[in-house]
């Protein structure tokens, strides 16, 4: 069973969207690693060509780069088109693009009686602009992608791998923008789960509890001291592991999600996050 699993690995073609973040690279390298063609797309070509150089230092293996916004869908089918050339048809597609942004976040973790009029740092003053960024990059980054690259699974079988977070399960303060768009891309992955079942086409998600991404190192460390800040201590008191995550402890969820060890799972969303999600705080 071991040895069957890394073999059927091999050779398969993979597409990691938001290659060159945290979480997309390190899949990518493992995947690399155990001989699957990989195709890093991002839409910032030193990121690209950056991830892409390390990927083939590291695994000896023939890496495409692919700069491609994954809310355009025509730079999508280009890069579809010119991946089909070199690598041929799509085996497994991991949406690893998403993010926050400060101008969805709120200052204020509650409303109180004495704050309430400090509307540029609640829910009040939020910028709408801000709100239609990050749904716009998790969820519709999850959507046209899938749309694109999943029709070369068709009649072929094939696996998508989407990557939510522990907000899509318990919101978290300050930050509504991020956790609605991923509790969409939940939902979205259940759909098409159903949707693709009947021709081999399976969709997951995994969901990463807390790592320290560029993200969201400003609400977790406090610049000043490199300490924890309040926020930082309460996610840490509230995962039973007391610790956060390693991008590289996505891995395994991620190849048994793609591989026949698999193959009766769809339509699930698996918290990869030392226990989070479990933890009543009791």
């Amino acid at each position: 069973m071991h040895n069957d699993f890394f073999e059927e690995i091999e050779g398969k073609v993979c597409v990691i969207t938001g290659g060159g973040g945290v979480i997309g690279t390190t899949i990518a390298l493992n995947l690399a690693k155990l001989g699957a063609k990989i195709a890093i797309l991002d839409y910032k070509k030193d990121r690209c060509d950056s991830c892409a150089k390390i990927l083939t230092e590291n695994a000896g293996t023939k890496v495409k780069c692919l700069v491609a916004d994954v809310l355009n869908k025509e730079m999508l089918v280009e890069a579809r088109e010119e991946l089909n050339r070199d690598f041929g048809k799509i085996d497994v597609l991991v949406n690893a693009a998403g993010g926050n942004s400060p101008a969805a976040t709120t200052k204020d973790e509650f409303i109180t009686p004495e704050n309430f009029e400090n509307w540029d740092d609640n829910f009040f003053g939020l910028s709408l602009n801000g709100f239609r960024d990050v749904f716009d990059l998790n969820f519709l980054g999850t959507l046209l992608p899938s749309m694109v690259f999943a029709k070369d699974m068709v009649n072929r079988g094939g696996s998508i791998i989407n990557v939510s977070s522990m907000n899509s399960f318990r919101p978290l303060t300050k930050i509504p923008a991020y956790s609605v768009a991923k509790a969409s891309v939940n939902n979205f992955t259940q759909w098409l789960a159903v949707h693709l079942a009947k021709i081999n086409v399976r969709v997951n998600a995994i969901a990463p509890g807390f790592l320290l991404t560029q993200q969201n190192e400003f609400l977790l460390i406090d610049e000043k001291t490199g300490e924890l800040t309040e926020r930082g201590k309460k996610i840490i008191n509230s995962t039973p592991m007391e610790r956060f995550g390693e991008p590289e402890e996505m891995v395994g969820t991620v190849l048994y999600l793609m591989s026949d060890l698999s193959k009766f799972v769809t339509g699930t969303v698996i918290p990869v996050d030392g226990g989070f999600s479990a933890y009543s705080g009791v």
